[in-house]
């Protein structure tokens, strides 16, 4: 048959009448009475759906659906594990970086007076880029193009690159920046 459209001739096929197109062949289920039998049974006895599928012969999705559409019970709620497992020890928590400033901000150096925030850290032991260890004060004193230019060198914080008095002047809290 030859429709025309736009100027364009174009062949169209035609097809056969529905009542001759449509199967009467029934489509197979690979759910025999025999199959949701075994999987009432294992069902019963508690195995995870992988391997109720292994042992049936189907995939997974298949018998997670099945047994949905059954209505059946796997006995556990749904993310629940197959086995109970014992709960895993928990790690002590490492203060926060939030705590440790606290802590800085009350601690004096030598039991001392308390350090007023715009005093002047002494750095008693400054020393060059290549003599910084791990827990020295790595705050920097000078002119990086000056000769004489070092980092602080005091003991740091634990968790923290800087001395007391340094993480003071850098970690302010936002009440104490204005003052």
């Amino acid at each position: 048959m030859a429709v025309t459209t736009r100027g364009h001739t174009m062949s169209v096929a035609t097809s056969p009448s529905p009542a001759t197109s449509i199967s009467t062949s029934p489509t197979t289920s690979p759910w025999t009475a025999e199959r949701i039998e075994q999987l009432r049974q294992c069902v019963v006895t508690g195995l995870t759906c992988s391997e109720i599928a292994a042992e049936i012969g189907v995939s997974r999705n298949a018998v997670i659906g099945k047994i949905h559409r059954l209505g059946l019970s796997t006995g556990r709620p749904a993310g629940a594990p197959a086995q109970s497992c014992p709960p895993r020890a928990s790690r002590p928590r490492a203060p926060s970086q939030r705590r440790l400033l606290q802590l800085a901000y009350v601690q004096t150096p030598n039991g001392g007076a308390p350090i007023a925030l715009n005093a002047p850290v002494e750095s008693v032991h400054p020393c060059a880029l290549t003599e910084l260890a791990e827990r020295t004060c790595r705050w920097p004193l000078g002119d990086p193009m000056s000769a004489d230019f070092a980092y602080c060198g005091n003991e740091a914080i634990t968790g923290f690159t800087y001395c007391v008095g340094h993480a003071r002047m850098a970690y302010r809290s936002s009440d104490r920046r204005s003052a």
